[in-house]
């Protein structure tokens, strides 16, 4: 092994554990051995990469800068042993894939069965992030790919494939709204209403309708989990304020109605499905994204709901 790639395995695995005897156990080295890499480093560097406190061993501003960049390189290896094995033709590697909480149901997953099935030498990871979140793990590196609303910077991403999405009002079955396919905003007046909190992507569009139409809102509850709000409305609450994609599962169920808000100053929300532009997809990412991009379309409104 190259003693810079030794290096970074035993520098990674004390400044994620915070101790060198902890990560020797893990590593099933001498805590000798790992010492001396990591003090050869720092006296190259002339700076230490780790304070040395009684109760362990805790990064230094110049260990977070090492630490980053070791995840990269722990990533860029990864492709390269990925197209390695393209190169001899095996359907093989590893794919992360970072999606918005919306979508840890639904299409995603069942495009994650479908790739297993048909590529079974394919291993996937799911990180299910705020929607910001998902956007810095595809431009760091640490995701091949993500899907997201509202991407801010098309300089950093690349995008695959897009759908629109709308807001609407979420309500229990035999709800007055559930035989009306759109609304607007002012017909939750004098209903108590359960909305989206913070970071969530919907809160923006939420807000401009409570500051445009001036009605004052009966806040029941507020959360920043989408199944928190779905929960609530099936208890009968009040009525919720989500996306079409937030709520096709139980929509599609019967389970929930939902009605489209179309207020002249809301606009449909574009949910994404994004690369890196300073990375070129693996043979294994590019045969993931095909998959979900054959699919992405039911994620669109009014597919999405089945209309």
């Amino acid at each position: 092994m190259p003693a810079f790639s030794r290096f970074l395995r035993y520098f990674l695995a004390v400044g994620r554990l915070g101790s060198i005897r902890r990560a020797a156990d893990e590593l099933n080295v001498s805590a000798s051995a790992i010492d001396r890499q990591i003090l050869n480093v720092e006296a190259d560097l002339g700076m230490p990469l780790f304070e040395r406190l009684p109760t362990g061993l805790r990064l230094t501003a110049a260990g977070e800068i090492m630490m980053a960049a070791g995840g990269r390189w722990q990533k860029n290896m990864a492709d390269v042993r990925a197209q390695m094995e393209d190169l001899r033709g095996l359907k093989r590697g590893h794919v992360d894939i970072a999606v918005i909480d919306a979508l840890a149901k639904g299409h995603v997953p069942a495009a994650i069965q479908s790739i297993q099935t048909r590529y079974p030498g394919i291993t996937i990871g799911v990180k299910v992030l705020k929607n910001d979140a998902v956007r810095e793990a595809i431009v760091r590196g640490e995701v091949d790919m993500g899907i997201l609303f509202e991407p801010e910077s098309y300089r950093d991403l690349q995008v695959r494939a897009f759908v629109e999405v709308v807001l609407g009002f979420l309500t229990p079955k035999g709800h007055p709204f559930g035989d009306r396919r759109e609304v607007r905003f002012s017909a939750c007046d004098g209903s108590p209403v359960i909305l989206p909190a913070r970071p969530l992507a919907v809160c923006e569009q939420v807000e401009v309708l409570a500051g445009t139409t001036g009605i004052e809102l009966q806040r029941r509850v507020e959360s920043d989990n989408i199944q928190m709000i779905i929960s609530l409305v099936q208890q009968g609450l009040g009525i919720g304020v989500l996306t079409s994609l937030d709520v096709m599962t139980e929509v599609r169920r019967g389970l929930l109605s939902f009605t489209r808000i179309v207020d002249p100053v809301l606009r449909p929300m574009t949910l994404a499905l994004c690369t890196a532009s300073s990375r070129t997809p693996s043979h294994a990412a590019g045969m993931v994204l095909g998959e979900i991009e054959a699919g992405f379309a039911q994620l669109a409104y009014p597919a999405s709901l089945g209309g």
